[in-house]
């Protein structure tokens, strides 16, 4: 795992007969769970990704081997990259024993929000991660989670619940630019989790436990229900990980219905706007809306999917897979 503690950046001076770092030398870093290349290196696997890394520096498809990059992917997205998970997978190679794993987590994570606000409300939005991301409201709305709660209450809630890291946030930019923490939308805003292993358990709460057929249909994409939410949380894991903010846009289509652009990135005076869909579908409207409508800051554009990799026109389709290369 990446170190969130504090790393000594300064000298060390004895003292006592022992040595410390001046406080003010000290540089302090967000822990995140192992990102993609630290889990296949945890597998054995030093390859994989700089040979990925040619085939995105290259815009290059992988053709037949797209299939098993897929399925190492979605491995990476069930286990997820807590350490108790993946060495339960490397010793047992047993779905259920790391969803038992990854259970044991959650409950950690429980009750330590207990000990935060003994009424429950911090641990539910939590819980409730999973369904408000499945639902199409384009934003995690807390009030139809918790009812009638004081606004103050809930600001300290949704602070309490960024502080502790296991969760991620994306915001609402408002006037998408260059500076978009600026413009960016407090009250809008959309919750990931900081691990998407734990994420697939907490989505299968309702039960026990989460047998192996279904990691298994999971693992080889079999399963009847819609995944979109799972690959979305990957890509802000992902995004996160290698050092982005969240940020996310919407706008009116019609009367009933928004377009939307699930992650915008700021690079230098110009901004990437990506699009996530959960299946090989191409289509990417509302991401050519975006560029038409704000065609001079736009610098590159992505769609992220489960194909190869390919180019329609200006729009670069990439594997999930290559996301951590953007």
């Amino acid at each position: 795992m990446r170190d969130k503690g504090v790393r000594g950046g300064g000298k060390d001076f004895l003292w006592c007969g022992g040595y410390i770092t001046l406080p003010s030398e000290e540089e302090r870093l967000t822990l995140y769970p192992m990102d993609y290349e630290e889990f296949r290196w945890a597998l054995g696997d030093i390859n994989s990704i700089p040979l990925l890394r040619t085939f995105f520096d290259n815009k290059l498809p992988l053709d037949r081997a797209h299939r098993d990059k897929m399925r190492d992917f979605r491995l990476y997205m069930l286990i997820g990259g807590m350490p108790q998970a993946v060495n339960t997978y490397l010793e047992t190679n047993n779905f259920s024993l790391v969803d038992r794993a990854k259970r044991s987590i959650i409950k950690i994570y429980q009750d330590d929000f207990q000990k935060l606000d003994q009424s429950g409300r911090l641990e539910t939005l939590f819980m409730e991660i999973p369904s408000q991301l499945s639902q199409t409201n384009n934003r995690y709305k807390p009030y139809a989670v918790l009812g009638d709660t004081d606004k103050e209450k809930l600001t300290e809630f949704l602070k309490d619940l960024e502080d502790s890291k296991t969760v991620l946030f994306s915001y609402h930019s408002n006037d998408p630019n260059v500076g978009m923490s600026l413009t960016k939308d407090v009250s809008k805003f959309k919750i990931f989790c900081a691990d998407t292993g734990l994420f697939v358990t907490l989505a299968f709460w309702d039960k026990d436990h989460t047998e192996n057929i279904i990691y298994q249909k999971l693992l080889n994409d079999k399963l009847s229900t819609n995944l979109g939410y799972i690959y979305e949380n990957i890509i802000a894991q992902t995004l996160a990980a290698t050092g982005n903010k969240l940020f996310y846009y919407t706008w009116s289509k019609d009367a009933t219905h928004n377009y939307e652009i699930d992650f915008l990135l700021s690079r230098g005076a110009k901004l990437h706007p990506i699009e996530v869909k959960s299946s090989g579908y191409n289509s990417h409207k509302s991401l050519d809306a975006f560029c038409e409508k704000y065609s001079n800051i736009i610098e590159k554009r992505y769609l992220i999917y489960t194909k190869d990799l390919s180019k329609d026109k200006e729009t670069l389709l990439l594997p999930v897979y290559l996301t951590q290369f953007i």
